[in-house]
């Protein structure tokens, strides 16, 4: 397995720290040397789950689970790698079985209910959080919450909760974002707008929220980019999806004028924008 540069920098400082330890404490020694103590020791397993990639952090906690079955941090992290793999339908039995264990923490049924959501089980999702007492009160878990509410359609729900997860994180940008993508699928556009500008000042590198905020801006009739930081690259996305946004608006020429300024701002070929606009043309013919 090829590990990242700073948990190989993790490893080396535990057995350079280990290098200084009294020799004559034997019991101390070979306790540091088994390799499961040393990544205890240099807290790996933290480094593992942030850093490293989603697949180099599962082999690491397979192992790592395999070898001492009884740590139930281990499955813990298995069972978040995998859902940060993509893998959250394997997580799930991994997860049903941490939240069964005595040791069960708050936290195990959140995460669990994070991995239901990515699998397509809301119903159960909303179980599990439903099981949480409501003084336990995290940014994740709000995040969650709103989601849920959201595909209840229970909008005033949603938007508490929504409002609540962002006043819990310095980094309210993604949450911010999802509750703006709610604003848009109910029709309400400015508010939607609102929201996708405040994300993208948390976050100027958040694309997802700049084609967002066009989107929405384009719902109202207003084609012109927005004044916010974006590269030559994003801009021509952007001129892109405000004119797909356009054509579907039957504003063919404005949608047609669109196209061909994403061609000529994109620094390369843009080729989604030439196959639409060579579309619209065919189109436009028949």
């Amino acid at each position: 397995m090829s590990l990242h540069p700073r948990i190989l920098l993790a490893v080396a400082f535990a057995l350079i720290g280990l290098a200084a330890c009294d020799t004559t404490n034997a019991p101390a020694v070979n306790r540091a040397l088994d390799p499961l103590s040393v990544i205890d020791d240099a807290n790996l397993s933290e480094i593992m789950l942030s850093a490293a990639t989603p697949e180099e952090a599962v082999a690491y906690f397979q192992r790592a689970a395999r070898e001492q079955p009884q740590r139930l941090d281990f499955r813990r992290g298995l069972a978040s790698s995998l859902v940060r793999a993509g893998r959250a339908d394997e997580a799930i039995p991994l997860w049903r079985e941490i939240i069964s264990h005595e040791d069960v923490q708050e936290q195990d049924r959140i995460d669990f209910a994070g991995a239901l959501i990515r699998a397509g089980d809301w119903a159960e999702a909303e179980r599990q959080l439903d099981l949480v007492p409501p003084t336990f009160e995290t940014y994740e878990r709000y995040r969650l919450e709103a989601m849920v509410a959201d595909s209840n359609q229970e909008w005033a729900r949603a938007d508490h909760f929504y409002e609540t997860a962002a006043g819990l994180t310095t980094r309210p940008a993604n949450v911010l974002n999802n509750w703006g993508f709610s604003r848009l699928s109910r029709g309400d556009f400015t508010g939607a707008e609102t929201l996708f500008v405040k994300a993208v000042s948390y976050d100027p590198s958040l694309f997802t929220a700049k084609n967002n905020l066009v989107m929405a801006r384009a719902a109202q009739g207003n084609y012109q980019m927005p004044l916010i930081r974006m590269s030559e690259i994003e801009r021509a996305q952007l001129l892109h999806t405000a004119g797909l946004a356009a054509i579907r608006q039957g504003q063919i020429d404005t949608g047609r004028g669109l196209l061909a300024d994403a061609i000529e701002t994109h620094p390369q070929h843009f080729e989604a924008a030439v196959r639409a606009l060579e579309t619209l043309e065919t189109e436009v013919r028949r």
